[in-house]
């Protein structure tokens, strides 16, 4: 069955504040392969321009996408998420993810579409500072498989 296309447009609240600690950061770039010394060396960051280390790109994923969850639990959505698939992910940064970041994420639904029988959903999230501040935006593509016939 195909979502409710009157769901485009809903906003989430805001998460609960997501620390960003150097330990997190550094457990990141190991687990990617990632060795740029920003991310674990705070000199090295520093002589960057940056007050702390950074973290890589991607490191925002984890935080946005455990985001996304609200609206995969909205029973009104009528999401089955077992039959969901990761589609796409993209970011689009104002500035790097710093250690010491506490940083909240409020989820927006951009699009649905259905193709295939698959329901596709879009969905953007902002992720903001402790000082308000717009860190990134990151989007997210799920598709929701068809269900097989009988």
């Amino acid at each position: 069955m195909a979502l409710d296309q009157s769901f485009v447009g809903r906003t989430y609240p805001p998460t609960e504040p997501y620390e960003v600690g150097r330990e997190k950061i550094r457990e990141f770039a190991e687990a990617v392969g990632d060795a740029n010394p920003a991310y674990t060396d705070t000199e090295a960051a520093r002589a960057l321009g940056h007050p702390d280390v950074i973290a890589p790109p991607t490191f925002v994923f984890a935080i946005t996408f455990k985001a996304a969850g609200q609206v995969v639990a909205d029973p009104q959505l009528g999401l089955d998420y077992s039959r969901v698939v990761h589609g796409d992910q993209k970011f689009a940064y104002n500035r790097p993810v710093r250690a010491g970041d506490r940083l909240t994420v409020t989820s927006t639904i951009e699009t649905i579409r259905t193709m295939a029988g698959n329901d596709i959903l879009d969905i953007r999230g902002e992720v903001h500072d402790q000082n308000g501040e717009h860190v990134v935006t990151a989007w997210t593509k799920l598709v929701a498989r068809a269900a097989e016939e009988a």
